[in-house]
């Protein structure tokens, strides 16, 4: 590969080549609208075409390209339903026998009412559209869960996805992130990754994007994985396909283990997780844009990247002070270089931002610290190293990424 193009990109995302990594190069996109990532993709003369974000693959970015014969990664339109639409999905799970939580639809604060009352607490409460990671709610009482359901159905809080409301039951367990690349029929499994979403150390506070991850999980075993494959991965893309709604790209499935070890779906996504995609990335060696393009071309290629036998990795997020609520931003942040040189770690850029010659924070989730090694103790270890050595006014992390499988 010649050189990576990023659009609109970061604070991180320029870079000269290695001879084992491509150049980096940052453009401006007046938008990622479907229209303007096929004029920018011409302009560039881009042999492949890969979308990070869901908005753009749920506005059909990708049936742009493939209008004007771009090969791109992602799934269409269609296909990208299964992230757009929490109705859609449990409604799919249910025709295909996929094992999920039992759920309710609801469309009105009346009917909401009445379910949560008659379900009691803990609940779910799910705005069905994309919210940015803040429309699901897990209710420990009855009010709470109102005020999810009137967040979404009467204040409208989430706009056009808070027109109805998935309620389902509290499933009990260990969560786990699977994702799979494919081209609709075949596909090739990733290692098992474990995000860390609330705030807090010991999964307190709110629901946030992602706080940090580590791959693989060891509660994940090759039975389990493959239990995985045959009840939830492979009935998504055989009824997608059935449905007439092929499904292109990485598919994510986000995980509860039971106590009892089955796997039950608790969502999919239709892009690769943040801050998964970190880790995931550490254990790849070999030719992961050629991956993507055999998948984007519908004639997968697995043996293009290989999974590091006995690497893990390990991601620990970097929070501007305010998140998940109003993070504040243009904070300079400060050790940057001296992450970059802790032995195995890579500093991944989010939200920032250049301003008169530093770095600053731009979003709420500002950087993704990252670490590979032989063990996930030292994946873990040399990532706090490297997370330690930065600072910011607020900064937040979470100390207890892996720790419950780092002894």
């Amino acid at each position: 590969m010649a050189e990576v193009v990023v659009a609109p990109g970061n604070a991180g995302t320029t870079a000269p080549g290695t001879p084992e990594r491509a150049p980096i190069r940052r453009v401006a996109a007046p938008s990622l609208a479907p229209e303007d990532v096929v004029g920018l993709a011409r302009a560039e003369a881009a042999d492949l075409v890969v979308i990070g974000p869901e908005a753009p693959l749920c506005e059909g970015v990708i049936d742009a390209l493939a209008a004007e014969r771009i090969l791109a990664f992602g799934p269409n339109r269609e296909a990208a339903r299964l992230e757009a639409s929490k109705v859609f999905l449990k409604e799919f799970a249910s025709r295909h026998g996929i094992p999920t939580a039992p759920y309710r639809v609801v469309r009105s604060y009346e009917e909401a009412e009445a379910v949560i009352r008659a379900h009691g607490a803990p609940i779910v409460v799910k705005a069905d559209g994309l919210c940015a990671g803040k429309g699901v709610v897990v209710a420990a009482s009855v009010e709470e869960a109102l005020d999810a359901a009137r967040a979404a159905l009467v204040e409208r809080r989430f706009g056009a996805s808070g027109e109805a409301v998935v309620l389902e039951d509290v499933l009990v367990g260990e969560e786990a992130s699977l994702h799979a690349i494919t081209d609709g029929s075949a596909l090739t499994m990733l290692p098992a990754a474990r995000d860390h979403k609330r705030i807090f150390d010991g999964d307190a506070g709110p629901n946030t994007g992602g706080m940090g991850a580590f791959a693989p999980s060891g509660r994940v075993t090759p039975a389990l994985a493959a239990r995985i494959e045959a009840e939830i991965l492979r009935p998504t893309l055989d009824g997608m396909r059935a449905e007439g709604r092929p499904f292109r790209g990485v598919l994510f499935a986000g995980l509860m283990i039971t106590p009892a070890g089955a796997p039950m779906l608790l969502e999919h996504n239709v892009r690769f997780g943040d801050p998964e995609c970190e880790v995931l990335m550490e254990l790849l060696e070999g030719d992961v844009a050629e991956l993507l393009a055999s998948a984007a071309a519908g004639a997968l290629r697995p043996e293009a990247a290989r999974v590091v036998e006995g690497r893990h990795a390990l991601t620990v997020v970097l929070a501007a002070r305010g998140y998940p609520g109003r993070p504040a931003a243009g904070d300079v942040i400060h050790g940057l270089d001296a992450a970059a040189v802790v032995e195995g770690a890579t500093v991944h850029h989010a939200g920032t931002a250049e301003r008169e010659g530093s770095v600053v924070t731009a979003g709420g989730r500002v950087l993704a610290v990252t670490a590979s090694g032989d063990s996930l103790v030292e994946a873990r270890t040399r990532a706090y190293r490297a997370a330690d050595a930065i600072d910011f006014a607020g900064r937040q992390l979470r100390r207890d990424i892996g720790a419950d499988q780092a002894p």
